[in-house]
């Protein structure tokens, strides 16, 4: 199976494109929501007194929030129809960055964590089956691949974004990549229910709704829960070595690099099989991290900044696009359900390990965690190609 080319955008009429680009933009929005606080992790870190692993457990709490809506909620999108959980999605992410705004805490930061968790679990299963909806069946690969490039610049987008803001404006709680948020989610959320009603509901559907595992698509899975794992250290652990170095400027800059990458190869992604993208991704993460890994053990912000495109590539490129692919075109009949189920994997891997690493970091230090981390993904890598 060949990914669509961008150029097949173009068979699409304007009555859908206006709604897709709407849907788009709340999907963005909502990721973007997701990271836009990550820069200021050490802050927050310091105004509570707490180490490596309170702000990894503060990061999973966002798992916390994504995983029972995963879980339960996975569907509910299809009892009540796309447009409330997007407008919820909006919402939780304007509240919890309130939150972060009136209290800089860590406290504060598990609490906006866990918000977060829960509007992306519902921005993703209700959004990922609203965009094919709008776009109609037989643009279901066009619709995927829309789906992963605006959230890969989302969550890229938003520490970044924090980052560009904390560098003119100086330290402060309350940076511009904040209010530009403020201003998208309450727009969208008013907006996104002028959406069209083309999404049927199932009135007779429960409200407690299982994800769906197609049959043979656990390698899809499960390689991304790898290559989200290293996007995870990327994000929570990391940048407190690269505080450690002083190359705390650039932590905005690794970030959205580690996703933005993978928007760029999307293109190259989209011409290969699933199965052969998926291999390339099970061979980059672990190279990539390896060398992310080394430069920090010799301090060079080049090979730093190298290995978090090369490991971005695989994370939210070729395993990201493959995996929604998979997941959507084998499920037609309950996608919301089977996204909940891709992302169940995906999330697992985007926080116990960088938990685990966060407990390692402050027993032994964080360059001897990042190595044990190494390990596990080379471990994982080798398994997964063998079979």
């Amino acid at each position: 199976m060949i990914y669509p080319k961008y150029a097949d955008f173009a068979s699409i009429n304007l009555g859908k494109f206006l709604p897709a680009a709407l849907l788009a933009a709340t999907l963005f929005t909502v990721t973007f929501a997701a990271n836009v606080q990550a820069p200021l992790y050490g802050v927050y870190a310091a105004g509570s007194g707490v180490g490596v692993t309170a702000v990894t457990l503060a990061f999973a709490a966002y798992v916390a929030g994504l995983m029972p809506t995963l879980l339960l909620l996975g569907g509910l999108s299809d009892r009540i129809g796309r447009r409330v959980p997007l407008a919820a999605a909006l919402l939780f992410g304007f509240v919890a960055t309130i939150l972060l705004v009136a209290f800089p805490t860590w406290e504060a930061l598990a609490i906006a964590r866990f918000m977060l968790g829960m509007g992306i679990g519902f921005a993703f299963t209700a959004g990922t089956a609203y965009m094919t909806e709008i776009l109609g069946e037989a643009n279901a690969k066009q619709a995927a691949l829309l789906v992963t490039s605006v959230t890969s610049l989302g969550f890229g987008g938003g520490a970044l974004a924090t980052g560009i803001s904390l560098n003119f404006q100086g330290a402060t709680i309350m940076p511009a990549s904040f209010i530009a948020l403020f201003i998208l989610a309450l727009a969208l959320s008013i907006s996104v229910f002028f959406l069209p009603r083309v999404d049927i509901p199932k009135r007779q559907a429960s409200l407690l709704r299982l994800p769906v595992f197609p049959p043979r698509t656990w390698p899809y899975g499960m390689g991304l829960a790898m290559a989200w794992s290293a996007t995870g250290m990327t994000i929570a652990v990391v940048p407190l070595q690269l505080e450690a170095q002083g190359f705390g400027a650039y932590t905005g800059l690794i970030i959205f690099l580690s996703f933005f990458v993978g928007f760029l190869c999307q293109p190259i992604a989209r011409q290969m099989t699933e199965r052969k993208s998926l291999l390339v991704g099970y061979t980059l993460v672990p190279l990539g991290f390896l060398t992310l890994v080394s430069g920090l053990w010799m301090q060079s912000i080049l090979l730093i900044i190298t290995g978090t495109c090369i490991t971005s590539s695989a994370s939210y490129g070729f395993t990201y696009l493959c995996g929604v692919s998979v997941f959507s075109m084998r499920a037609p009949e309950e996608r919301a359900r089977a996204t909940a189920g891709l992302f169940v994997y995906a999330y697992l891997g985007f926080s116990f390990p960088v938990i685990t690493s966060g407990a390692l970091a402050d027993m032994f230090g964080l360059m001897p965690a990042l190595g044990s981390f190494l390990g596990f993904l080379f471990t994982v890598s080798l398994f997964a190609i063998g079979i």
